[in-house]
Parts: C-alpha cells; structure tokens; sequence
C-alpha cells in the first residue's frame, strides 16, 4: 500500500484468516484486501490461537478441518480466555448438528464449502456491524466542526445548516459511526444501496463528490479523504 499513512494502515479493519489450505487462503486475503481490509493469515489453528491472543482483530475467518489444533478446537480456547472476537467458521461439512456444533463452540456464523465470496463478504459485514451497534447507538455525531443527527436527520457544519438528500445523508452517516476507518465502494454500496458493487458504475464516486462539496468545499478543513485504490475516510 504505498503512499497510505501509518495511521491510516492502523485505522483499516484488521481482518484474520485461519486457512491451512494455501489457494483458499490466498483468495480469501486478495478479495478482503480490494474491500478495504486489513487483512492477516494464520495457516493453522495453533498459530491462528497465537495471533488472536497477542492482537486484536475486527473479526476472523475459521476453517474447521485443519492438522493439529482444528478451528472448533482453535474458537472453544479463545473463547475461555476471554477473547471475543467475532468468528465466521469455513467448512465442507454442511449438516445441521456440523453448524449447530460451530455455533456452541463460539461461532458467531457458518459458511459451508464451496462459497461465493461476496456471500462471505455480506456475512462479515453483518458481523462487523452486529459488533459495532453499541458504538453507534448515539443519535448524534460528531467530527470536528461536522455534526449529524441520526434521528431528526439533520447535518450542520460550523453551526450552519447543511441540506442532503437521503443517499448523501446514509453515507455521511455511514462514515462518521467509523471515525478514521477506510471504507470502501462496495461497503458503501451494500450499506446504502443494498446490492452488491458493480465495478464499472460511479454511483459512489458521483454521490461522494456531491457530498464533499456541501461538507467541505467553503471549508479549510477537508474532513471526507480519498484513500487511493481503498477507499473513503473521514477524520479530523
């Protein structure tokens, strides 16, 4: 990622993967990174325990039938440390007792073999936003000189009254509940528009410039950055 800050690096949701099968790995790593994920892999279970004890992670990705330390075996001893991160477990394995198995173990959901990605991607965002719903609950947010009110759907920046249709408001809103966090066209898209990113539209490009010359054109402070080949974020 050259060019993108240290701070901005530390910002992106850090993502693990625990695939002890190289070629998925690989794939799952490419299509997370293109989203806007950081995004780290553990090729088994003992090292995958290693890292969720020693980091913090947004969420991870299991894969039940690995050597040695499986991923039910990897999930049951994190979840007696103490360690909370949301976990979506792989598996070939697809009967109801297999999914139900995961779920007691402390799965927090269950893909079974062979996926789309953009089904595990639409999975883990559902996750993820499951995870941060307390952060949002505020009905007011704040950035900077930037405030928007979730429930009378009001904007104002520098105490002056800033008028946005629906979409452009969702966005916004989208945004600034992840201070500092990149996030991408296809989170943008499935978040506001509620269907999958298609590459070759500019919905998200067209609907950011009209936001940022409401937000930010009459002000010094650019709060809305673009993150090249990433995505958006927005920050003081």
């Amino acid at each position: 990622m050259p060019g993108l800050s240290r701070a901005l690096i530390l910002n992106l949701v850090k993502i693990l993967i625990v695939e002890d099968d190289e070629k998925t790995a690989v794939l799952l790593r490419s299509g997370l990174s293109n989203s806007g994920y950081e995004v780290k892999w553990a090729t088994d279970g003992l090292d995958g325990l290693a890292m969720l004890c020693s980091d913090k992670f947004s969420a991870a990705i299991v894969d039940i039938m690995m050597p040695g330390v499986d991923g039910l075996q990897m999930v049951e001893k994190i979840r007696s440390k103490g360690i909370e991160t949301p976990v979506i477990f792989l598996s070939a394995k697809n009967t109801v007792s297999d999914k139900v198995k995961g779920l007691k173990t402390g799965g927090d959901d269950y893909l079974v073999k062979p996926f789309d990605f953009i089904e595990l991607e639409a999975r883990l965002e559902a996750i993820l936003r499951r995870d941060q719903s307390d952060d949002n609950a505020t009905a007011v947010l704040k950035i900077a000189d930037l405030e928007l009110d979730s429930l009378r759907r009001k904007v104002q920046r520098n105490g002056q009254k800033v008028e946005l249709p629906s979409k452009e408001f969702s966005i916004l809103e989208y945004l600034m509940q992840r201070p500092g966090r990149v996030v991408s066209k296809s989170m943008i898209m499935k978040e506001v528009w509620d269907y999958d990113f298609d590459p070759q539209t500019n919905v998200v490009e067209a609907a950011i410039y009209r936001l940022r010359d409401k937000i930010d054109k009459d002000f010094e402070k650019k709060l809305i950055q673009t993150v090249r080949g990433m995505g958006y974020v927005i920050e003081d």
